[in-house]
Formats: C-alpha cells, structure tokens, sequence
C-alpha cells in the first residue's frame, strides 16, 4: 500500500470526525491508530527551553524504574534524542523517502534506535520548512511503530514537542498522549508560551483522552513567577531543576545528566528526575487550568 506523501496531505483538505477546538485546522489521526497500553507524556515549551534534555533525562529516570522507554522527537532537527544515542539518527520522512514511501519496505531497525539505558529512539522529522503539517508527520510515525508492533511491550512513550504550539500540526501529538507536561523557565517569555500550551491542551481535552499534568520549571534559581502564574490558573509544579553548568556540558558531551562525573549537584538533579519519573509513573492528577488572556499574564508577572 502506498503512504500518501506530506505533499499531497497538504493539498487534501480533511474532514473532522468530530469537533476539536474552535478554529483547529489539522490533519486528524486515524481513531483506530492507539498506542496501547503505554501511559503516553507529551512535553511542550517555549523554544530553547530545554525540553529535549527534560524529555531525554527522564527517558532515562523512567528506564532507571524498569519501564520500556520509547522517546520520540517531534522536530525537523531531530535533536531530541542525541544525546541518548549520541548521534543524530535518522527520521521517519527521511526513511519514508528512501523507499519512495512504501513503508511496507522498512524494517524497524531503519527508523528505531537503541539509546542510553535501553531507551528506544525515534525521530519523527518534519515536512520541508513552509510546507506540510506536522501533525501528518506524527500520525505516519504511530503508524509505523503500530505497524511493526513496537508499541506492544513499551511501558512509557514521550513525545518531545518543538516549541510553542501555533497550529494544530504542533498539537497532534496530544491526541495520542494521556498527560501533556509543560517545560518552562522563571520568566515571561516561558509563561506566556506556557499560556497558550494550557489553552491548547484544554481544547484537545473536550474530544481527547489528554489531560494536563503539570510544569516543570526548568533553567531558574527560583519560582516565584511560575509560582504567581500556577496560582492564577490552576497549574501545579511537578519538578523544578536549577541552571547547573553541568545540564548545559551534558548537551556539549551528547551524554544524559545520568552519564556525568557525579557532584552533589548533579546527584540531586538525578534524584530529582528519578522522583520526578516514579510520581509520574504512579498517576499524575489531571489539572482542569484556564488559561489567561494575554494583557492579564502582563498585568500578573513582574516585580512589585
């Protein structure tokens, strides 16, 4: 059977099933693609933010509990799990058009790869830049691993979601995820795209199984604006992980934090992540958050 391509998916205009947001436009996900059994996490932010080592190192503190781990990256440079498999591996669009998109033709081994600790890597890729949907690029990859039965055995799935989420490409991979996790800073920039992370995960959960699970503040001494932010909307803290030189080497070394010469520092934030991992594992309550307007996230954050 031949894939259709993230060219022609652009120029097919697809009819919802159902309702998903007011004004959501996207590529919609075959109802039967479910990933099983997996409890699923997707972890947005603002860019740079540092999601991909969040997502990578919890990988690993999930994989440190005894859970399969499958880690899947959800941007066109398909950075997220390289410092898991200390290379950039290949992704999904990239062995898709090798084959001329006859995905009967691949094996798994051409598009999953082994990382640190046993964790399986995949990166999805994107569409040429301006071009394409995103949430097209997620559906062929569930697919795939659905397809050659990967899914079966994984106890824990993460997407790690570029940036801030504009369209509904970005959000497609909340239609699969059970918790959406937020990364952000201390910082207005972080919160406000956090704001619409928020709206954007409360608009899948009126048709989805998604439900929003916290933040974890990230690169910050202190947490008094996220703090300020959480309380006028409803969001909660799942972690917090300062600004160490050593998370900032870790990415320089393509290594997890788990890799590194072990300091005091350094083995807080591990137990951080491993404690982070287990409360995740265990159920992480489902938040009901209302996101706020923008002039009233300016009006909120700052000094008195």
């Amino acid at each position: 059977m031949r894939i259709e391509t993230p060219h022609a998916a652009l120029h097919r205009r697809p009819v919802p099933p159902r309702p998903d947001g007011e004004g959501s436009v996207q590529v919609h996900q075959d109802p039967g693609l479910r990933i099983g059994n997996a409890k699923v996490f997707s972890v947005y932010g603002k860019g740079g933010i540092g999601k991909s080592t969040t997502s990578s190192n919890l990988s690993v503190a999930f994989s440190k509990l005894g859970k399969r781990v499958l880690q899947i990256g959800c941007d066109p440079k398909h950075d997220s799990t390289f410092t898991l498999t200390k290379s950039l591996i290949p992704t999904v669009i990239d062995v898709l058009e090798s084959v001329e998109f006859h995905a009967e033709e691949l094996r798994p081994e051409d598009f999953v790869f082994p990382g640190y600790n046993g964790v399986l890597c995949v990166e999805a890729g994107g569409p040429p830049a301006g071009t394409g949907c995103g949430g097209y690029v997620v559906g062929q990859t569930v697919k795939l691993l659905k397809e050659h039965h990967l899914l079966e055995e994984t106890d824990v799935v993460i997407f790690d979601v570029l940036g801030d989420v504009v369209c509904g490409g970005f959000a497609a991979p909340l239609q699969h995820a059970d918790r959406g996790i937020i990364v952000a800073a201390n910082d207005f920039d972080s919160i406000f795209a956090m704001n619409r992370i928020v709206a954007a995960i409360r608009a899948k959960a009126k048709n989805y199984d998604v439900r929003l699970g916290g933040v974890i503040v990230n690169r910050s001494a202190g947490t008094d604006q996220v703090d300020r932010f959480n309380a006028a909307t409803g969001l909660r803290t799942l972690a917090h992980f300062p600004d160490l030189d050593a998370i900032r080497r870790s990415r320089l070394k393509k290594a997890t934090l788990f890799e590194m010469e072990p300091t005091p520092e350094l083995e807080a934030v591990q137990a951080e992540y491993l404690r982070l991992a287990a409360a995740l594992w265990a159920g992480a309550e489902p938040l009901d958050a209302v996101p706020l307007k923008d002039r009233a996230i300016f009006d909120l954050l700052g000094f008195d």
